[in-house]
């Protein structure tokens, strides 16, 4: 009884090697890395900012504000120069508070939700100014660029081009003088 046993054990050994080995040859997991698309290699908020600067006409509506959201947004403005983002972010929230849903400040924290990478965000405030905003203009090609932009970082080509075509749409020509 005692020889059978010795028998098996080389055999128990081999099984264990080939165990062994079989388990180095298997896959290895999934890493748990983000799917997340990587940073732009361009300043996204540059080109949302220039297609505004594209689409300046003749008369833009500026509406009056209260001091304290004109403060708030010079201090946004200076936080994000920082590259201070969560401050700026929380200074337009604020003046959000003040000012209820004005589109250009809507579209401010849209930009700083562009800097903090929070695209779903940003994409849905530059929709909600456009909404209850002006439709042509630079406002409007600053809503339509971030939803470009948002499509882009989120590899919907076909989101991208109509969002483009409607960024199309906030520029009308002026009338030609001669």
């Amino acid at each position: 009884m005692f020889r059978a046993f010795a028998v098996r054990l080389p055999h128990v050994g081999a099984t264990i090697a080939v165990l062994a080995l079989a388990a180095c040859t298997q896959p290895s997991p999934p890493s748990n890395q983000s799917t997340k698309a990587p940073p732009p290699t361009y300043d996204i908020v540059a080109q949302i900012r220039a297609a505004g600067e594209r689409d300046k006409s003749a008369i833009e509506v500026a509406p009056l504000r209260d001091p304290g959201v004109t403060g708030l947004q010079d201090g946004a403005s200076a936080d994000e120069r920082a590259q201070q983002y969560d401050a700026a972010g929380a200074k337009l929230d604020s003046a959000l508070k003040i000012a209820g849903d004005a589109p250009d400040l809507l579209q401010d924290r849209a930009e700083i939700y562009v800097r903090q990478r929070d695209y779903k965000d940003a994409e849905k405030l530059a929709r909600h100014s456009f909404d209850i905003g002006p439709k042509l203009g630079s406002l409007c090609a600053r809503n339509w660029q971030t939803v470009v932009e948002m499509r882009l970082q989120a590899q919907d080509e076909a989101g991208a081009v109509n969002a483009r075509q409607e960024l199309a749409k906030c520029h009308q020509a002026g009338p030609v003088r001669m």
